[in-house]
């Protein structure tokens, strides 16, 4: 049976690059209604650490759970409470907007186009929406991939410098949804060299290569 409380779970997990050990024996738990903020100088591991809870690499040592399970455990339902979005836009450029919407929609199991277009026009890409990505600018394809976030029920979400090559308006927009995801009980893990400000649920920070969380006030 697991436990649908339990939330994100890290236990005891080890990374390392090359001879060199990012971090060791790390262990924290992300509970609904969370923030954590993961933070470190350039090379300390964030990339890494975010990977491993996305289930995109294996660490050294430890685990990742999900509501008591492990990640890649047959039964889980983790990767379709996931959303996550890496430090690349991740869209193919030559698609549309639109299309690249509908394509990440179906690989999260729904078939339906609504509201596709309604994402787009909230991150600011109306009239843009059949244009081929690789004709877009490097903000305007950093849009396209954060329109998911519109689209998504996901419960956690796991983000990798979602603010490059934005704007502050555009930032603005992005810390609003990330406070109605929170406040609808989801979780949210995020890397930024910009400060964060999400103003809803708990908040936490863990500055790499340090394993202990702190408590934001």
């Amino acid at each position: 049976m697991t436990d649908a409380t339990a939330g994100l779970q890290v236990k005891s997990i080890s990374c390392t690059r090359g001879y060199r050990d990012l971090f060791s024996d790390l262990e924290f738990e992300l509970s609904p209604r969370q923030v954590l903020r993961v933070e470190g100088k350039n090379g300390t591991g964030k990339t890494s650490l975010l990977r491993i809870m996305a289930g995109l690499a294996q660490p050294l040592e430890g685990e990742v759970l999900w509501q008591g399970r492990r990640i890649n455990h047959p039964e889980s339902e983790y990767f379709q409470d996931l959303l996550f979005i890496g430090h690349k836009a991740g869209i193919k450029y030559e698609l549309s907007p639109i299309e690249n919407l509908c394509m990440a929609k179906q690989l999260h199991g729904s078939k339906s186009d609504n509201g596709i277009e309604e994402a787009l026009y909230q991150v600011g890409l109306y009239g843009f929406e059949d244009v081929p990505c690789a004709q877009l600018s490097a903000g305007q394809k950093r849009r396209v991939a954060l329109a998911q976030l519109f689209l998504s029920s996901a419960r956690c979400w796991i983000l990798d410098e979602p603010y490059t090559s934005l704007d502050v308006a555009a930032v603005a927009m992005l810390e609003s949804l990330f406070a109605e995801h929170i406040n609808r009980g989801g979780s949210l893990v995020i890397t930024s060299h910009q400060p964060v400000s999400v103003n809803a649920g708990e908040q936490f920070r863990l500055v790499l290569p340090s394993t202990q969380l702190e408590k934001c006030p």
